[in-house]
């Protein structure tokens, strides 16, 4: 990881897939605040995630390597290299203007600090209620 420039707090990471088809780059606080979500695609697929705005995340590779799959209401679009099956980052429904982040999609990095945060998703609406700090997340400046 490399700090970001003197009067930011940001540190880059990057990621990508198994077979390094998609590859991505992002910034996001030494201490990551990861979402421990239990709904229905989350518990499948392992996605503890983190948020960022879309101004901090950056596809450097691999455009024409993802599908996207959405359901339900359709807000959520996410991101899966068709070569490997890996989900590295989607569109979340909380935050249509960030990225989540999978927190396994990162290199191997040495984090300072995860912060989980456990997320009811099974009961989405009402657990946006009691969360409602999440949607700031995607804002620039937000941890």
């Amino acid at each position: 990881m490399v700090r970001a420039n003197m009067d930011s707090d940001l540190v880059k990471y990057t990621g990508g897939c198994h077979c390094g088809a998609v590859r991505y780059e992002v910034w996001a606080p030494a201490v990551l605040n990861v979402i421990d979500c239990n709904c229905s695609i989350c518990v499948k697929k392992q996605g503890r995630h983190f948020i960022v705005p879309l101004n901090q995340f950056k596809l450097l590779k691999g455009h024409d390597s993802l599908k996207t799959y959405s359901f339900n209401t359709h807000m959520a679009k996410h991101n899966f290299c068709i070569t490997c099956g890996i989900h590295p980052f989607y569109i979340p429904r909380s935050n249509p203007d960030g990225y989540g982040v999978i927190l396994s999609s990162l290199d191997d990095v040495t984090l300072k600090k995860v912060k989980m945060e456990k997320f009811d998703g099974k009961n989405w609406e009402s657990a946006m209620q009691k969360n409602s700090h999440i949607s700031g997340y995607s804002k620039p400046g937000k941890k």
